[in-house]
């Protein structure tokens, strides 16, 4: 069921579940349809019911359409016929014109269907009426040109049928024979045994009454021929969308749905030829959704128009296009043939349109009931099925590695899962009751036959041929399926439903086949098969396909073992694990058949498969909930697993998702229950969790299930990953610190039709393994392993616990006793366990050890050997199972047999080995072993063993035994376990165990220091000496300068704002973002009025640049000498492989934490040692120290002779200019001079200290170093710029320093400067104008370094003087004149006051006194600023503006300070930052108390009297003749303070970003993007990728990026969700800052769930924009060669 956007966004779905698609071709909305949903679920629109009672329309107004459109739709039609041309001759191109000049005609009926139920009534009338169409489609005798029109439809139809008309006449004959086996297709003259193309067609079932699919189409009315057309020219999206719209008409629906199927042969056969089949099939699938989905529909045209029969052949035919001979068995003379997979029907999967419709309608209960209910059907199906059988199929190479790795092996797999089992799901699901036992009879028995035609097919008798595996086997799977289908739903027994003995043993060998090459592919046997090999033994098990492959193999095995002799089963599998040889009590064998190297995998592999198979209870009695619950833990154990995972990775179709069906717990409770929910976080290095799911405790403890673990795994590594998480578990709940073993895990009953199952681990075979494996594993013989124990115990285990039960009526009569009882007496696993074994006759090599002895005397009773056991074999049995017996045979007389030279001679019993010439295989002789020992005996000597202890068990132990810890441990435990069990169960055993601990154990063979022990001690050592090297390492760097850092372009501080909320994203037509109240803007407006009135040089130094876009530096902090960068370089520029950054560009990774960088930073050598001496505060008078300064600034800086160290610094001032873009370095009138470079670099320095504040929250109340500091490396940085400014010296008449600190007297030129032109020579800017912050860093850069102390402060003190004047002035600006009257006659009166100059009351009035003279500043629209201010200013809130226009300057010095001379930073709280601040700079002595009353007046330090200065700077201003007072009042009035840099904020809620943007226009292009991208810094909305915005050949979001943020854009992009990071000429991916309810990212919206914001990772984002680490807490850079 889909919905449109509008008619979700009105409906109610709170608790639905329901996934977003952006439909990609249209399609119709069923809302409103009651047929699809109820109508409780209709949107508000729908739910009015606004069809009723409908006044219905005048006669005539529709008589118009009613003429007319007949005509109009001939029109359209005749265009069509003539577009036409045959298909070999056609191009898609000619089609695509014929479709483009009918654009419009088809848009109109397009339009005509949107005006509503009136106009589709009059539509269908005229599609539909035959009449019209008779009259009108031929064509009148006088039109030739209809007539030519109508011939060319007349030979287009002709081929329309299955049938081709050339065909038809050859097949006249052919069909009284044809079709053998009810339709499987004969074949003939199969000389070349390739001629397969020369068959005849399959004979069609007789039950097909309806010819018209095979027969050539004729159409009755306009739909049907327009139906043709469409098809013919593939399916047009417009035709398409106007076929649909009629759809709410209901004859049209049930007309258009008959012509469909009509035309459904036509429709495989074009499907098959189209070039663009992928389009097709998707416009097809549309329709057929729309069709198909409505049972009534399905049903009435299932009745109708035979829809089965017709889809069935159709996909029959389609498959016969592409059949191949079957290899599989006997090759020769195989008369199977198979689908070949490498044609582009399968490999494209072309066939899915027809197939998934096929699916569709076998969804509903009636349709399905039909198609179960026609035998011809059915066996029709199963011969399409069985064209499936054994496709694929793969040789093992031998010899040389395979040429050509062929990869069709998906397209058959997407074959099997999607036209076979698919289909048997659909039909499986109407198979749940009683009442429908006799369709599972007849697929059941339809299976049987069809099996047994394709046995015969191929020629199999017994046994598979070699080398050989095909992992397709779908027939098999569906007699599996529905057995358990049969048994576990309808109540049908079992044995009612089994063929005989033979066919079971037929029908078991391919599953088994497939379960030893699984093995065999591990074990690297198939390695020169390449990797498709291992891909295919991957997709077997992987989630979507192992409930429809391995789990039906592995349920018919079971089946098979549960009803076979188990000695003949248990035998076939270790035959086809190839393992017979190695099971023999000898040291030494041979084995034909496997390396010595693959045996230990291979033994591994057989066992676990027994264990698998004995233990699994998937289709054995697990109920849903069981089985869900089990798959859930067992991906879970593996790793944490998101929810979409999860979903993802549990097998689909047993167990619905939905948990749609009744009784089943649904996916979300039983996940509640399983496992904990981990919200996403963030981990050190950045990168970020989703919202993950882990086991809970209780979940490890008990339900931890290995078994259904190896099953699930598509990786072996997987296994490994929940071992060590079981393990970690353990060690953390302090249950077990050592290696666990897999624990064992209680099993579900099992249904009582497959107890046989049980016998498997009660036969006396099996016994035999075990005991020769325990005795192996005892003797230390090559190839065993842990996991062999493991699972030799594991098998153990489930015997004790699985007893059969009525073991009497079991036991052969006693006359057999004699010959079985060779080995052990009977087949009960208890009674055999203390079964003392005394000699057994083996046959090994004569270089064995075993070989010297001289053999007991008294063999003739005890002594035993396989070749034994059948020898007497009872005849009757043998005549029942002759091939039992044959095989049983076989296998014992192999199991002892032996061969290949073992290397390793385990336990010489004595020194004289004969010397035999190397590399003839040695003779076999046989001999008889001593062996005298029990299972029993074996398990306890094994536990000494592993616990290295002689006695490890006393005598007494069983007594003393504690079972609740005996579920979690090593293989002690699990032999312990065992043993207790075992005596629990038998009074026998529990004596027999006692013995056996009471003897003295002998002495354990001795251990050779294994080298697993060594391995651990190297890498102990190892780990050791690495952490050594490391340290020296480490020390050498310490002692190494030079630091790595990187510079960026910045821009974050242009976006910072007055106000302290972020702003909005727009999302809708009414909102808008308004950039002029950014600080980038204020600072550019600024700049240029100044540019206008003032002397450029002067203008260039009066404020600081890079708002927009400046350098910020900063480093990791590791240092190294210039030579070793130099080398360091060297090596990347020749190591090609490291992409992400470009060497040539000057980048690289720091060679110790692979942080990115671009440019090094030479470190002053020396640093620290006169510290001291300029450190040393002094009591000079202020007046000394002015004078020292501006000596200072006179004294040029004495350069050093040209040394690496200058070269170095030139070359990170290039390094920073090439970082910066050219716009952000020319200010000036006259590009590239001096002052413009003069400005770049002190704002460099200014950018760095105003980020650093950023970073630090805006202030330095928390003092201290903070995370940026660690990065920070001012210090260096500043030597580096200090160098470079002193090549410019400041021109001593233009020195701001003696404006600051002199009263000059006015020359005379000044006064008459209005009387010159005022182009000549433009007035420097006023003191009171200009920006203090970058005086002081001009002043610092310019003056020698390093710098005392005493200097620095003195130069801040002045500056403060300069600072406050200017606040005062800006306070004042803002009174109304009477406040101004007022403050300006109050404070005179105090003039004369001691502290006079210090009194800020004094100085406002004096300052307004002063700017109010000549062109007096006040003179502006008084109106305005009283509205501003409606407040009465008190001296209170006075001395906070002062404070709050100071504390920037204040902060900047300090800063600087911190960096200069390293002193600390103080914390405060925010009040009294302002004092805290003015006592580390020494402008307050020390700290008043309380701290928060300190006036900032007091602060001020003047040299010269404060009247005069500030007279002096007040006349600049109110001189200035070419100004208006607006300007000057705009200039002096500044915005200090600005708050920290935001990104916009965002909607909760994704889907309100994307409903609005995702359909909005590009404001540059006016089209839609394709890739629409929001920035997330300012809003712009641009195309991501978009060719129609490129400038230059560069891409929008790059130019944005550029224009935005100096080459740093991050963008959303909506259509994927996800937010990209543009840096320069790189980018990357940054994730996703919206999650689902279960924190999970949504990329490129594919699961269409509702997304939220995560805050959390917005901060994230917010602040590494802000910090500039995106380079380095992202590692996956690309470069986007300006694509973006």
């Amino acid at each position: 069921m889909s919905l449109c956007a509008e008619c979700f966004n009105n409906g109610d779905h709170t608790g639905h579940d329901f996934n977003m698609f952006r439909s990609q071709a249209g399609g119709a909305c069923d809302c409103g349809d009651g047929n699809v949903m109820r109508e409780s679920g209709f949107c508000r629109r729908h739910r009015l019911r606004t069809g009723e009672n409908v006044p219905s329309i005048p006669r005539d107004l529709l008589l118009m359409s009613e003429m007319v459109l007949p005509h109009f739709i001939l029109c359209i039609i005749q265009y069509l016929r003539d577009g036409y041309i045959e298909a070999d001759t056609s191009t898609e191109r000619d089609l695509q014109k014929v479709l483009q000049q009918l654009e419009p005609q088809i848009s109109f009926l397009e339009e005509l269907t949107k005006m509503g139920g009136a106009m589709r009534t009059v539509l269908t009338k005229i599609l539909t009426n035959q009449q019209t169409f008779k009259e009108l489609s031929m064509g009148q005798e006088e039109n030739l040109y209809a007539k030519k029109n109508y011939d060319k439809y007349l030979s287009a139809l002709q081929n329309s049928g299955l049938v081709s008309v050339e065909e038809k006449v050859q097949g006249a004959t052919a069909d009284v024979t044809g079709g053998a086996e009810g339709g499987a297709g004969a074949m003939e003259d199969q000389d070349a045994g390739q001629s397969v193309g020369q068959r005849k067609r399959v004979k069609l079932s007789s039950s097909t009454k309806d010819p018209c699919i095979i027969e050539s189409l004729k159409h009755k009315c306009f739909l049907e021929e327009l139906l043709f057309w469409t098809i013919k020219y593939e399916f047009p999206q417009k035709m398409v969308t106007f076929l649909l719209n009629m759809l709410p008409d209901q004859d049209y629906k049930i007309t258009f749905t008959k012509t469909f199927v009509q035309h459904y042969a036509f429709i495989m056969k074009t499907l098959m030829k189209s070039h663009e089949s992928d389009t097709m099939s998707n416009r097809i699938v549309h329709i057929s959704v729309q069709l198909f989905s409505n049972e009534e529909l399905a049903r009435h045209v299932t009745e109708e128009c035979q829809l089965l029969d017709i889809m069935v052949t159709v996909l029959l035919y389609m498959m016969e296009s592409c059949l191949i001979k079957s290899e599989l068995q006997d090759e020769e003379n195989s008369r199977h043939v198979v689908v070949n997979c490498s044609e582009a029907l399968l490999k494209n999967n072309t066939y899915w349109p027809l197939v998934s419709d096929f699916i569709n309608i076998l969804s509903h209960q009636s349709v399905a009931k039909k198609f179960l209910e026609d035998h011809s059907l059915l066996m029709l199906w199963m011969s399409f099925v069985s064209f499936f059988q054994g496709m694929n199929l793969n040789k093992r190479e031998l010899n040389e590695h395979v040429e050509f790795e062929s990869q069709t092996y998906y397209a058959a797999f997407a074959a099997e899962l999607e036209a076979c089992a698919q289909p048997m799901w659909g039909l499986l699901t109407h198979c749940k009751v009683k009442e429908t036992q006799e369709y599972s009879k007849t697929v059941v028995r339809y299976c049987l036959e069809t099996l047994q035609i394709w046995f015969d097919a191929i020629g199999f008798i017994d046994e598979p041929a070699p080398n050989q595996v095909t992992f397709h086997l779908p027939l098999h799977r569906y007699y599996a399926m529905f057995l358990s289908k049969a048994v576990r739903c309808q109540g049908l027994d079992l044995d009612s439903l089994l063929p005989d003995q033979e066919m079971l043993m037929k029908i078991m060998v391919h599953p088994l086949q497939i379960q030893a090459s699984l093995s065999e592919i591990h074990s690297n046997m198939w390695v020169r098969n390449g990797l498709q090999i291992k891909g295919q033994a991957m997709t077997y098990v992987q989630s979507h396909f192992c409930n429809s492959m391995i789990d039906p193999d592995i349920y018919l095995l079971q089946v098979c073992a549960s009803r076979l002799d188990p000695d003949y089963f248990i035998s076939s599998v270790f035959e086809r694990f190839k393992v017979v040889d190695l099971l023999t009590m000898a040291s030494q064998h041979q084995n034909a058949v496997l390396d010595s190297e693959q045996e230990r995998p291979m033994l591994e592999g057989a066992l676990t498969f027994l264990v698998i198979l004995t233990s699994l209870r998937v289709h054995l009695g697990m109920t849903d909930d069981e089985i869900l619950r089990g798959e859930m833990v067992s991906q879970l154990c593996m790793n944490d697993r998101t929810h979409s995972a999860l979903l993802d990775l549990i097998p689909e179709n047993p167990n619905p998702k939905s948990g749609i069906v009744p009784g089943s717990c649904s996916f979300e409770d039983m996940l509640s229950a399983v496992a904990d929910f981990k919200a996403p976080v963030f981990e050190p290095g950045g990168s970020m969790q989703q919202g993950m799911y882990t086991p809970k405790a209780e979940v490890w403890e008990k339900e931890f299930d290995p078994i259904m673990v190896v099953l699930r795994t598509v990786y072996r590594r997987d296994v490994q990953s929940a071992m060590d998480r079981y393990s970690a578990f353990l060690k953390q709940a302090g249950i077990h610190t050592g290696n666990p073993w897999p624990p064992y895990k209680e099993r579900t009953a099992l249904h009582p039709c497959y107890k046989g199952l049980i016998k498997l681990l009660h036969c006396k075979t099996l016994h035999i393994v075990i005991f020769t494996l325990l005795y192996k594993i005892w003797m230390d013989h090559p190839n065993m392993s842990e996991h062999v124990l493991c699972m030799v115990l594991y098998l153990i285990e489930l015997g004790l616990d699985n007893q059969v039960q009525d073991n009497k009526e079991d036991e052969e009569p006693c006359i057999e006793e004699h010959c079985h009882d060779s080995w052990f007496p009977g087949t009960n696993l208890l009674s055999n366990l203390h079964h003392v074994i005394n000699f057994v006759r083996v046959r090994v090599p004569e270089t064995a050890p075993e070989v010297k002895r001289e053999a007991p005397p008294s063999t003739s009773t005890e002594a035993s050997s396989y070749g034994q056991v059948k020898g007497s074999s009872n005849l009757r049995e043998a005549q029942v199972f002759s091939l039992v017996a044959e095989r049983r045979r076989k296998f014992q007389e192999i199991i002892n047999r032996s061969n290949t030279e073992a290397t390793q001679v385990v336990r010489p019993k004595s020194s004289s080995t004969r010397w035999v010439p190397p590399g003839t295989p040695p003779q076999l002789v046989t001999e008889i072993l001593e062996i005298r020992e029990s299972m029993l005996s074996l398990l306890i000597k094994l536990h000494q063993k592993l616990s290295s202890k002689q006695n490890s068990l006393s005598p007494s132990w069983l007594e003393e035994m504690d079972m609740s810890r005996h579920t979690h441990g090593d293989g002690i435990t699990a032999i312990e376990r065992i043993l207790t069990k075992a005596a629990t169960r038998s009074c026998q055993i529990k004596r027999s165990i006692q013995d056996i601990c009471g003897k003295v154990c002998p002495p354990v063979p001795p251990k050779k220091n294994s080298p697993a022990d060594k391995k651990t001690m190297d890498k102990e050592e190892r780990r050791l000496r690495a952490r050594e090297r490391q340290q020296k390492l480490l020390a050498e760097f310490a002692s190494r300068q030079k630091s790595f850092m990187e510079t960026a372009m910045d821009v974050v501080l242009g976006h910072r704002c007055q106000s302290k909320e972020a702003k909005k994203l727009p999302t809708s037509d009414e909102e808008h973002i308004y950039a002029a109240d950014t600080c980038g803007v204020a600072h550019d407006v600024r700049l240029t009025l100044m540019q206008r009135f003032f002397k450029d040089s002067s203008c260039l130094q009066s404020v600081s640049i890079g708002w927009d876009g400046g350098v910020y530096v900063q480093t990791c902090g590791h240092t190294l000498h210039i030579d070793c960068h130099k080398s360091y370089m060297e090596s990347l520029r020749n190591d090609q492989v490291l992409q992400g950054f470009s060497v040539d560009k000057g980048e690289f990774t720091c060679p110790l934490c692979r942080q990115f960088a671009n440019s090094v930073l030479p470190c002053r050598p020396g640093r620290g040692t006169e510290a001291g001496s300029w450190h040393t505060p002094t009591n000079k008078k202020t007046l000394v120290l002015v004078k020292e300064v501006e000596d200072l600034q006179e004294k040029l800086g004495s350069f050093q002779t040209e040394s690496n160290l200058s070269k170095e610094m030139e070359l990170v001032i290039k390094d920073v200019k090439n970082t910066t873009q050219k716009k952000y370095m020319d200010y000036g009138k006259n590009p590239g001079s001096p002052d413009n470079d003069f400005l770049f670099m002190y704002s460099v320095a200014r950018t760095n200290l105003e980020l650093e504040l950023v970073h630090r929250g805006g202030n330095l109340c928390s003092g201290g170093a903070s995370a940026s500091a660690k990065r920070s490396c001012l210090n260096q940085l500043f030597h580096v710029l200090a160098m470079h400014m002193r090549l410019y010296s400041i021109d001593s008449a233009y020195n701001p320093w003696t404006k600051l600190t002199q009263v000059t007297q006015v020359r005379e030129a000044d006064s008459q400067l209005s009387t010159y032109g005022f182009d000549e020579e433009r007035p420097e800017v006023p003191m009171l104008f200009r920006d203090v912050p970058s005086l002081l860093i001009i002043f610092v850069l310019t003056m020698p370094q390093p710098l005392r102390k005493e200097h620095f402060i003195c130069v801040v003190k002045m500056l403060y003087n300069l600072q406050f004047t200017q606040a005062v002035a800006a306070v004042s600006a803002k009174f109304s004149p009477e406040e101004r009257q007022a403050w300006s006659t109050s404070g005179a009166l105090k003039k004369n006051v001691i502290n006079a100059e210090t009194s800020f009351e004094v100085l406002l009035s004096h300052v307004i006194c002063e700017l109010s003279k000549d062109k007096s500043v006040y003179k502006v629209n008084t109106e305005e600023t009283s509205m501003l201010n409606s407040g009465v200013w008190s001296p209170q809130s006075i001395e906070f503006s002062l404070q709050q226009f100071c504390l920037p300057f204040l902060r900047l010095s300090c800063l600087l300070q911190h960096h200069l001379y390293g002193d600390n930073l103080t914390g405060c709280l925010e009040e009294e930052e302002f004092t805290s601040l003015a006592v580390c700079l020494g402008l307050l002595p020390s700290a008043p108390q309380p701290a928060n009353i300190v006036h900032s007046g007091s602060c001020l330090r003047w040299a010269v009297s404060a009247f005069g200065l500030v007279t002096q700077w007040c006349a600049e201003v109110t001189g200035l003749s070419q100004m208006q007072a607006e300007q000057s009042l705009t200039l002096l009035v500044q915005e200090p303070q600005w708050t920290a840099p935001r990104l916009l904020q965002l909607p909760d809620n994704y889907n309100i970003i994307f409903q609005y943007y995702h359909r909005k226009a590009c404001t540059a292009c006016k089209k839609v993007p394709k890739d629409p991208a929001l920035c997330l810094v300012c809003g712009a909305f641009v195309c991501l990728k978009g060719v129609c915005c490129k400038q230059q050949g560069i891409c929008e979001c790059v130019l944005h990026s550029q224009h935005c943020g100096a080459a740093t854009g991050i963008f959303l992009l909506i259509n994927a969700s996800v937010i990209i990071i543009i840096r320069g000429h790189r980018f990357c991916l940054w994730g996703s800052v919206y999650l689902d309810a279960h924190g999970e990212e949504d990329r490129d919206l594919r699961r269409g769930k509702p997304l939220f914001l995560c805050a959390e990772r917005y901060r994230v984002l917010e602040q590494q924009w802000g910090s500039h680490t995106f380079d380095h807490i992202n590692k996956r850079w690309g470069p986007h060669y300006n694509g973006l």
